[in-house]
């Protein structure tokens, strides 16, 4: 292997690290914007269904998100057997390589709902759901 090809791959592994750091910090906005959606919501009384629809929309996206994120982290463990092993896999190969296991619609769909209900993504969602449910009843 090509020292060239190293530090391709070392050079995208860097790059994918920052972007894959930055949506975490993006998660915790979608997360604390979905608790000032539902503060703002209890402090005029007006938790009603399209609140409760707009916290579950939140929750949704902070999912598919995290599952952009995730696309990353196997394109990090990828990159980081390479170096590793000094494989002659290639670097900048991103999309081509999530590209050969991409599934179909329904495969996104039930992505993005495993994705929301891990506990790392459902906490704080389903407590601010189940807070505006009770209120609402």
């Amino acid at each position: 292997m090509n020292s060239l090809n190293s530090q391709d791959k070392a050079n995208e592994w860097m790059l994918l690290q920052n972007q894959f750091d930055s949506y975490e910090k993006y998660s915790l906005i979608i997360k604390l914007a979905n608790v000032a959606i539902l503060s703002g919501a209890y402090l005029t009384q007006h938790i009603s269904v399209f609140v409760i629809a707009l916290l579950l929309v939140m929750w949704l996206q902070d999912a598919i998100w995290k599952t952009f994120q995730s696309r990353i982290e196997t394109r990090l463990l990828q990159l980081e057997a390479g170096l590793q092993n000094e494989s002659d896999a290639k670097a900048y190969q991103f999309n081509s390589e999530y590209l050969k296991t991409r599934p179909g619609t329904v495969g996104l769909v039930m992505e993005y709902l495993r994705q929301a209900a891990r506990p790392t993504i459902a906490f704080p969602h389903v407590v601010l759901v189940l807070m505006s449910v009770i209120q609402l009843i």
